[in-house]
C-alpha cells in the first residue's frame, strides 16, 4: 500500500505546488480583487464550495483555498489519508482550471473540448439519468497505445447509452476513429490537460447540490451522495504518472472506481483501483464495479440503436431520404384494436420503398391487449419520437401529423430501410408496454393516396377526440391523482404530485403518463392518490396528498399544496424545465427556463434562481415546474393565477403564448395577455419592468400584495 500512497502524495504535492504558484502569478497579474468564475453556474468553484462552503468570487479568495488544499496532504501512509490527498488534487485541479477563465478568457473555444459543464446542462441530464436512459457516467482519460482500443471502448459505452467524458489525447484518438462526439451523442470531450478531469467531478458534486439537497460545507454528506447516487467510474489509458494516480485517488474518494489498462501489481485496491489489460473486458469490468446493469435491446437493424443517438442532427447535405409534413402528407397514429382484429408482428410497407428525396409517410400502429386502454394510445405514440431517434443516422422531430424524419446517406448505405423502422416500433412497444400490449401490427404507408386517407379518416378524428377530452380533463373531473418518484434516485426528498392540470416539473410526465405508468408497473414510481380530504380548496391542500408525499419521501416532506407558490409549495428535484419566483417591485412572478442564460428582473440568473430550490427543499416564493404548467388554470391559483406573470424570456413566452392567451381570456376575459408580459428584449430591470407593466395596464398592478 505504501507504494500507492507514495504515488498519490507525490502527485498531490506536485499539484499543490503548481497551484500555489499559479494563484500567486494570477494575483500579481490581475490583482486580488479581480473577479474569477466558471461560466454559467450558481455554485462558484463547485468543489471548494460544496466541500467547505467557501464562495470563491475573486482571486484574493484563492490563497486560503490553497491553504486548505495543502492541509489535506498529510503524507501519512494510510489509504484514508491518501484519499484526502486525492481530494486535495481535485481542489488544485479546480483552481488551475478556474484560473484559465481569469479576465473573462474563454480557454476552450478552440481546443477541441468544452471544458466546464454549465448548470443548465446538468439539470437537463437529470431526467435521462433517473429514468436510466443514461445508465451511467464513464470518464475516459489518457492515450491508448493502440487507438482502436480506446475507440472500441468509447463506442461500446455509446451503444449502451452511457454519458462518456473524454480527457487527454484520447480525444484526438476518438476523432480519428470516427466517434460521433458532442453532448447530443453523449460523448463529450472536456480538455487535453489532466486537470480537465475536475469538470467531471464538478458535475457529480453539483448533482449533490442541485438534486440531493446536500448543504454546502457538509463534506461527509457530499461524499456519501456521490458514492451512492452518481453512477460514475474512470478508465485510464496509457502509462500512469503520480498526478494521474493522485487524480484517480480523488475519484475513488468520491466513490468512483478506477480501471487502468496497465499492470499495477500490488497497487491494486479491489473494487476501487483495478487493472484490466484486455481491452475487450474494460467495459464489462467497469460496469460491474459500479453496479450498472444494461438492459440490452437486440433489434435486427443494420445501424446502431441506442439512446445516445437521440440528439443526432442530420444536415440537409447529408440526407438520403426525408419524410416532411411541409412537403407531403405525414401522420403517426397508435390505435387500439380487438385481439382478433390484428396479426402480431405483421409489418407492412404500403407504397414505394423510399430511395432518395422526400416522401409521404403514415406510421400506423395497431395494438391489442387485455389491459390496453384508449388513454394509452397517445402515451405509446409519444415514444415514436425517441425510438426513431435511437437509430444511428435517423433524425425525428415533431409529432402527430407535423413531423420531419431524415435518414442519412451513411445509414442508407449501411442498408437501413423502412421495414427496419417497423421492426424498431414492434420491438420497443412489446418491450416497454408488454404489460398492456399483447399484439402489435405496424403499417408504414408511403403511397400518397392511402396516407391521405389515413390522415383524414382515422388520424385527425382521433387527434381531435383526444384533444377534446384533454380540454375537459380538469383536476375536478377525476377522483385520482398520482405521485411520481422517478427522480428519487437523485433527489430522495422529492415527490411530484401529478394531476390533469399539473404535469411533472420535468415536463415529461402528464397525468395520462402517470396513469399508464401505474398500469404498466403497479409497484413503480407512479402511485395513485385518492382525491379526498380537501382541507383548503384555494391552495389545493389534501390530507391524502400529504400522506402520500410524506410516505414517498420517508417523512422529509409532510405537507404540500398543489396550487400555491407561497404556502407549502411542491418540492423540486432540480431537473425542472422552468422556475418561477416573486418579483417584488411589480408584485408579480417572473418565469425563467433553463435554456435562458441571461439576467432576470430579480437580479438573478436561472442558475441563481434554481439554486434556491431543488433537492426536495420547499422554498416559499420559488417553484420549479414544467413549461406546459404555465398556461394551466391552476398555475399559482392561490396567489391569483397566471395574471401574476410579468416577465419571461422571449423564446419561452413565444412558445407558450397561444395556450396562455387562451387561458387568460377564458379565466379573466383578457385578450392577448402575452403582449402584457415583458421579456429580455424589453427589459431585465425591475424599475423598467414596472414602467412597462403600467404602460400595458397589466392586471397585476391592481392585485393584492403577495407579502
Amino acid at each position: 500500500m505504501s507504494a500507492l500512497t507514495d504515488l498519490i502524495f507525490a502527485g498531490s504535492n506536485a499539484v499543490a505546488g503548481l497551484t500555489e504558484g499559479a494563484v500567486n502569478d494570477a494575483i500579481a497579474k490581475y490583482g486580488a480583487d479581480a473577479p474569477i468564475a466558471f461560466p454559467d453556474t450558481a455554485y462558484f468553484f463547485p468543489t471548494i464550495y460544496a466541500a467547505t462552503g467557501v464562495k470563491v468570487t475573486k482571486l484574493g479568495d484563492l490563497p486560503a483555498c490553497v491553504g486548505v488544499l495543502k492541509s489535506l496532504i498529510s503524507n501519512k501512509p494510510e489509504l484514508g489519508d491518501a484519499l484526502n490527498a486525492g481530494l486535495a488534487t481535485a481542489v488544485g485541479a479546480e483552481i488551475l482550471e478556474g484560473l484559465k477563465f481569469a479576465d473573462g478568457a474563454k480557454p476552450y473555444e478552440n481546443e477541441g473540448g468544452i471544458g466546464f459543464v454549465p448548470d443548465p446542462i446538468i439539470r437537463s441530464l437529470g431526467v435521462p439519468l433517473v429514468t436510466g436512459d443514461i445508465p451511467g457516467v464513464a470518464v475516459v482519460l489518457g492515450k491508448a497505445d493502440d487507438p482502436a482500443d480506446a475507440v472500441n471502448v468509447i463506442k461500446d459505452y455509446q451503444s449502451k447509452g452511457l454519458l462518456t467524458f473524454l480527457i487527454g489525447d484520447v480525444i484526438d484518438q476518438a476523432v480519428e476513429g470516427g466517434v460521433k462526439m458532442g453532448l447530443e451523442f453523449r460523448v463529450v470531450p472536456l480538455g487535453h490537460d489532466v486537470t480537465a478531469v475536475i469538470h467531471v467531478v464538478t458535475v457529480a458534486i453539483r448533482a449533490a447540490l442541485i438534486f440531493g439537497g446536500v448543504a454546502a460545507g457538509d463534506l461527509p454528506a457530499l461524499l456519501n451522495y456521490t458514492k451512492e447516487r452518481v453512477p460514475a467510474f474512470v478508465n485510464t489509458f496509457g502509462p500512469l504518472n503520480e498526478v494521474v494516480v493522485s487524480a484517480g485517488a480523488g475519484a475513488i474518494a468520491l466513490g468512483f472506481p478506477v480501471v487502468v489498462d496497465q499492470a499495477i501489481g500490488d497497487l491494486a485496491v479491489p473494487g476501487a483501483l483495478e487493472a484490466v489489460t484486455d481491452h475487450s473486458m474494460t467495459v464489462k469490468k467497469s460496469l460491474e464495479l459500479r453496479g450498472i446493469k444494461i438492459k440490452v435491446k437486440e433489434i435486427n437493424i443494420p445501424v446502431a440503436f441506442a439512446s445516445a443517438f437521440e440528439g443526432e442532427i442530420i444536415r440537409k447535405k447529408d440526407v438520403q431520404v426525408e419524410f416532411y409534413s411541409g412537403k407531403n402528407v405525414t401522420c403517426e397514429l397508435v390505435t387500439m384494436r380487438g385481439m382478433d382484429e390484428i396479426e402480431d408482428h405483421k409489418i407492412s410497407i404500403v407504397g414505394p420503398e423510399p430511395t432518395e428525396g422526400n416522401y409521404p409517410l403514415a406510421t400506423y400502429i395497431e395494438v391489442a391487449g387485455a389491459k390496453m386502454q384508449k388513454d394509452f394510445e397517445s402515451v405509446i405514440e409519444r415514444h415514436i419520437h425517441s425510438w426513431f431517434n435511437y437509430m444511428e443516422g435517423v433524425m425525428h422531430t415533431g409529432q402527430r401529423n407535423q413531423f420531419r424524419i431524415r435518414i442519412s446517406k451513411e445509414a442508407y448505405e449501411k442498408g437501413l430501410r423502412l421495414s427496419h423502422f417497423g421492426e424498431v416500433l414492434y420491438a420497443m412497444i412489446m418491450d416497454e408496454f408488454d404489460a398492456v400490449v399483447d399484439r402489435c401490427q405496424v403499417t408504414l404507408v408511403t403511397d400518397p393516396a392511402e396516407a391521405e386517407r389515413i390522415l383524414k379518416e382515422e388520424a385527425m378524428p382521433r387527434y381531435n377526440e383526444r384533444d377534446d377530452r384533454l380540454a375537459t380533463m380538469t383536476d375536478e373531473a377525476v377522483d385520482t391523482f398520482y405521485t411520481c418518484t422517478l427522480c428519487q434516485s437523485f433527489a430522495p426528498a422529492h415527490c411530484c404530485v401529478v394531476t390533469p392540470e399539473r404535469l411533472g416539473l420535468c415536463g415529461a410526465v402528464s397525468w395520462l403518463d402517470a396513469k399508464a405508468t401505474n398500469q404498466l408497473n403497479p409497484t413503480g414510481p407512479c402511485q395513485p392518490i385518492a382525491k379526498v380530504g380537501c382541507t383548503d380548496e384555494r391552495t389545493g391542500a389534501y390530507t391524502t396528498v400529504n400522506e402520500a408525499v410524506a410516505s414517498a419521501t420517508q417523512g422529509a416532506v409532510e405537507t404540500v399544496t398543489l396550487y400555491s407558490i407561497l404556502e407549502d409549495p411542491m418540492t423540486s428535484c432540480g431537473c425542472f424545465e422552468c422556475i418561477c419566483g416573486i418579483e417584488p417591485m411589480s408584485n408579480g412572478f417572473i418565469i425563467c427556463n433553463r435554456e435562458y442564460a441571461g439576467m432576470t428582473p430579480t437580479g438573478m440568473t436561472f442558475g441563481e434562481l434554481a439554486s434556491m430550490t431543488g433537492g426536495g427543499v420547499q422554498t416559499p416564493g420559488f417553484m420549479g415546474h414544467g413549461r406546459h404548467f404555465i398556461a394551466s388554470k391552476k398555475f399559482a391559483k392561490a396567489e391569483g393565477g397566471i395574471e401574476r406573470i410579468v416577465w419571461m424570456p422571449k423564446e419561452l413566452k413565444d412558445d407558450v403564448a397561444p395556450r396562455l392567451n387562451k387561458a387568460a381570456f377564458e379565466l379573466y376575459g383578457v385578450e392577448n395577455f402575452s403582449d402584457m408580459i415583458a421579456d429580455e428584449t424589453i427589459t431585465t430591470d425591475g424599475e423598467e419592468l414596472l414602467n412597462f407593466l403600467t404602460e400595458k395596464g397589466h392586471p397585476v398592478l391592481g392585485m393584492d400584495p403577495l407579502l
